[in-house]
């Protein structure tokens, strides 16, 4: 996913500072590379075609192009079945990833993915650094994920917003009106409850981050608006890439609505996020730099923690529609109402 990929490159910025000479290679699928162009310490990107790596001959070449490079030191961040046959099957002196009963026997570092936090960072970036450890790196060196964009594509998104009077001096936001699935999206009509908080406390403009694809969704939280919230959402102005997400989203205030991609994005670009956190997902799990100031998140175990005490991942997945039925927008008002004052 966007996020992981994203996240994960932290670990080329502390490489490359430790071993300036060595040549660093990511291996991603297709649909993620834009967070990452324009890395300066990425070398080579080498794209994995989940589909056309399902048939077994195109895999097998695959697997000897990949052994060719002869590689020293193979991190394994994916930590699946295909990632860990590619990685034992480059015979580097140094494979590394996360322990699991399945897949150790490839490996010859392992690491567990259950850690407690002991660093303001969050724990999606401490599980990558104590891969650190082994290239004799400190996995408490805090680097944060950064997103590269271009002048041009600057000016361009700077250009879109002048020309419909977007950059003055009202407040200007970008909603992530819609998570990577159902289970991981908040309900349309709680969302627009919380649209209508935003443009009553700020007089702001919204924009939503969505694809044409994804248009009868996003007007399914659009007409939940009430109809001077309706006024201030521009729903014609969107990304119609991932990069021209990213650089419209550098312009904005902030970025309020459902946790995932979008938000760990605004993070890698210095934009305050405000994140609502679907009921499946462990929020101490994605919370990266939060400081309860301007990178601020919610979850209804805040609210309702007897609906998570001693519950499986399983179980609560099942249940995820009729907790996100009780994550009623009067929980998160307040918190939201805060969020926004500090950003005056």
């Amino acid at each position: 996913m966007i996020g992981d990929v994203l996240t994960s490159s932290i670990l080329f910025e502390a490489i490359r500072k430790k071993y300036p000479e060595a040549e660093l290679h990511y291996l991603i699928y297709p649909h993620t590379k834009p967070v990452i162009e324009n890395n300066p310490f990425i070398d080579k990107v080498i794209s994995f075609h989940p589909q056309k790596y399902k048939n077994p001959f195109n895999f097998l070449k695959f697997l000897f192009k990949i052994r060719k490079e002869k590689y020293q030191v193979v991190i394994d961040v994916y930590s699946k079945a295909n990632s860990a046959i590619i990685t034992g099957f480059t015979n580097a002196e140094m494979r590394i990833s996360y322990k699991k009963w399945y897949t150790s026997f490839l490996y010859n570092r392992v690491f567990n993915r259950n850690i407690k936090p002991e660093i303001e960072a969050g724990v999606a970036i401490e599980k990558r650094l104590q891969f650190l450890k082994p290239l004799n790196l400190s996995p408490t060196l805090a680097i944060k994920p950064k997103i590269y964009l271009t002048e041009e594509e600057s000016l361009k998104a700077k250009s879109i917003l002048d020309d419909k009077g977007l950059l003055g001096e009202t407040s200007l936001f970008m909603i992530s009106v819609l998570g990577s699935s159902s289970e991981k999206t908040y309900p349309a009509e709680y969302l627009a409850e919380l649209l209508d908080v935003i443009v009553q406390e700020t007089s702001g403009n919204l924009l939503f981050n969505y694809i044409p694809s994804q248009t009868e969704k996003a007007l399914k939280v659009y007409n939940h608006c009430l109809p001077g919230t309706q006024q201030h959402i521009h729903l014609k102005i969107f990304g119609k890439s991932l990069r021209e997400f990213m650089a419209l989203t550098s312009y904005c205030d902030a970025m309020i609505g459902n946790e995932g991609g979008a938000i760990n994005m605004a993070k890698a670009i210095n934009i305050p996020t405000f994140a609502i956190f679907s009921p499946s997902i462990k929020r101490i799990n994605w919370n990266i730099y939060e400081d309860g100031l301007k990178q601020v998140s919610t979850h209804l175990e805040d609210y309702f923690p007897e609906e998570f005490k001693n519950k499986s991942k399983q179980q609560i997945r099942k249940k995820t529609p009729a907790l996100y039925k009780k994550f009623k927008p009067h929980f998160i008002k307040p918190y939201l109402i805060k969020f926004l004052e500090r950003l005056k």
